[in-house]
């Protein structure tokens, strides 16, 4: 009886989310402002060719490798960063990878990776061995066909993931352990109806997000690649609040069913601590990246933080470009990685007031 309760509590708060309009906040300007310089990470291998997400859990740190010839993932000693190993094998095998798209820790013994081409989430296990730690497969779920391109994933808990929703009919997909679709919630927050009514794949195309979620606040939070949105879904009080900054949402046109970014880069990722949103701004147009010539600097120069809340805190301005981050609090730093340099890990000294 108190499993079959938690089930019905667990979809009446996710179907509520349909139905909440959204506390809507449009800012500009944040209360503080600062400029924030790297140090670099010294490692003791190269490794790396677009080191695009890092993770940490414990005394690991896992940086994820898009352009990696052989392994999509390398696991280090943290904070020592020293290289342990290189897993998530490149290739068509069945313990290979065609794609990596995210790695979640869901403990300090274990992780879970998603590999978007093999439509898959794999769970990973520590396995201590002579030659250091590593990282084995222990599980491979498979996901349903209802679940459209699957490109980004979070762990809501042990038995059930959240994954976005690109049909465009709603913003997330509620899978369970086995892979299966078991709810759908939300919708995309544009003011373009007509494209939602019309062309919802498309849209679903150009609102592409990146995902984080904190169980212990119980806060979804995602931010979208083109334009300027933040969203949160507090699934504890089913409240959703809509972020949105000078350069709107996403912009784009259409071709043979395809969107077509005509705006802005925008944030590049997104982490959710137990006191704020931290978020990778990139805010270059299209038309400037465009306009490149000869070695092309990719990533974002700011990283914006807002309270759980949606207001915004502070505003960094960084004296590098940088892509993923992990925000350990604990320490009051912000590790990132940086495609642009041969030593692509660096760290940030956080600087705003309640720090």
């Amino acid at each position: 009886m108190k499993i079959l309760l938690l089930i019905l509590f667990f979809f009446d708060a996710c179907t509520s989310l349909h139905s909440v309009g959204g506390k809507k906040i449009n800012y500009d300007v944040f209360p503080e402002e600062k400029e924030l310089t790297s140090l670099t990470i010294e490692l003791d291998t190269a490794i790396f060719r677009y080191p695009f997400r890092i993770r940490i859990c414990g005394n690991k740190a896992v940086v994820m490798d898009l352009h990696n010839t052989d392994y999509y993932y390398h696991m280090f000693t943290y904070p020592e960063f020293t290289y342990l190993s290189s897993f998530g094998k490149k290739g068509e095998a069945p313990s290979e990878m065609l794609s990596a798209d995210n790695i979640r820790f869901s403990n300090q013994h274990e992780a879970w990776t998603l590999d978007a081409n093999k439509t898959q989430l794999v769970r990973l296990g520590f396995s201590l061995s002579g030659s250091g730690d590593s990282l084995l497969s222990r599980e491979v779920v498979s996901l349903d066909n209802d679940i459209l391109r699957a490109l980004d994933f979070s762990i809501y808990n042990d038995s059930t993931f959240i994954i976005p929703d690109y049909s465009g009919k709603n913003r997330f997909c509620w899978v369970n352990r086995h892979g299966h679709l078991i709810n759908r919630i939300g919708s995309i927050p544009t003011f373009n109806k007509d494209a939602l009514k019309y062309s919802a794949p498309a849209l679903a195309q150009a609102w592409r997000s990146f995902i984080d979620y904190n169980p212990c606040k119980d806060v979804l939070a995602v931010v979208t690649q083109l334009g300027e949105v933040l969203e949160i879904y507090n699934l504890k009080d089913t409240t959703h609040t809509v972020c949105v900054g000078p350069h709107g949402e996403p912009e784009f046109r259409q071709s043979k069913g395809y969107a077509v970014p005509t705006g802005i880069m925008g944030f590049s990722d997104i982490q959710v601590t137990d006191h704020y949103i931290y978020t990778v701004f990139h805010g270059r147009t299209f038309k400037e990246l465009g306009r490149q010539k000869g070695h092309v600097i990719d990533g974002g120069r700011y990283i914006y933080v807002f309270s759980l809340k949606g207001e915004p805190v502070c505003k960094y301005n960084l004296d590098r470009y940088i892509y993923g981050i992990y925000v350990d609090e604990s320490r009051g730093v912000i590790i990132a990685t940086d495609v642009n340099s041969d030593q692509p890990l660096v760290e940030f000294r956080m600087a705003h007031s309640e720090i």
